[in-house]
Parts: C-alpha cells; sequence; structure tokens
C-alpha cells in the first residue's frame, strides 16, 4: 500500500514538474467603431485552472483590471460592460481619430501593443511559473461602413487609416 501511494506521489510530482504552466491566453480581439470613433471592444480568452479559480472565489476582478488597463491609456473613461473567466466587453470613447474633409470621413485607429501586459505580469513572484500568451491569435477592427481589417497573432495592432465610403 504504501508503494503505492509513494508512486502515485511520484508520478504526480513528475507531471507537475513537465506539464508547461498554460496561463492567460488570448483567442480574438474584435474592435467595432461607430461613425464618432467610439469602439466597443470585444475579448476572447482563455484562464488556467488557477485564474478561473480565482476569478471564481472573487480573488481576481478581471473588469476592474481591464478598466484599470484601458483607462490608463484613454483621454476618456472606458466602460467594462461585462467580463467573465473568458471573455470581456469594453467602450472605449473616442477610440479612432475622425477627420472630416469635404463631407469625407477618414478614422484612424490608434496602435494598441499588450506588450506592457507582458512587462506587468514579470514584476510579479509567479511570472516564472506562467507562460501567457497576450498576442491574440486574430484581431479584427471593424468599420462603420463594414470594412475590416484583420491582423493574425499579433503582440501589437499597428494604427489603421481607413476613409469611410458610405
Amino acid at each position: 500500500m504504501k508503494n503505492i501511494r509513494f508512486f502515485l506521489i511520484g508520478f504526480c510530482l513528475v507531471a507537475l514538474a513537465v506539464m508547461p504552466a498554460q496561463a492567460f491566453t488570448m483567442k480574438s480581439l474584435s474592435i467595432t467603431l461607430d461613425r464618432s470613433g467610439n469602439a466597443d471592444m470585444d475579448l476572447r480568452y482563455d484562464l488556467s485552472f488557477f485564474e478561473q479559480s480565482a476569478v471564481f472565489f472573487k480573488i481576481a476582478d478581471p473588469a476592474g483590471e481591464l478598466q484599470s488597463a484601458f483607462n490608463s491609456g484613454s483621454a476618456e473613461p472606458v466602460t467594462v460592460s461585462g467580463a467573465t473567466g473568458s471573455s470581456a466587453q469594453i467602450h472605449v470613447p473616442l477610440f479612432a481619430g475622425v477627420t472630416v474633409i469635404n463631407g469625407k470621413s477618414t478614422m484612424t485607429t490608434p496602435e494598441v501593443s499588450f506588450g506592457h501586459a507582458q512587462q506587468v505580469l514579470d514584476t510579479y513572484w509567479f511570472a516564472p511559473l506562467v507562460t501567457p500568451d497576450f498576442s491574440p491569435a486574430l484581431t479584427t477592427i471593424t468599420f462603420p461602413d463594414g470594412h475590416q481589417e484583420l491582423f493574425d497573432d499579433r503582440l501589437t495592432i499597428p494604427s489603421v487609416t481607413h476613409r469611410i465610403t458610405s
């Protein structure tokens, strides 16, 4: 009986040692712009079991963390309308710049970088234990006329300029 218990404990320890530590993984980011340059963002992500547990037990607050992060880079206060263990919906006022010349509107989105998230994570004691992926597998920017810009697996989403056609 003792041998079986030692074997099971040893097996679990080896499994934990060789199993890669998983953490936050950004699956997608959808940015939908209105004619004023306001953005509604939908983030989809995966959390590790431990991160999901922290959200469930209210140890971590994704909505508060996201609101703080976006407020620090926005001139206007952002609104997090929902955040769960797998998604978040955020409204960012005046996200894109709008220029009107001769009745034609041109929108320019800012560069969006998730590199700062990695720098913040690196300050925590558990940073060496996790391997987060902050680059969305797919980022979609949708302009008011339906035009879309797509970016695959980029940590930094470049600024995009688009002339509105309708």
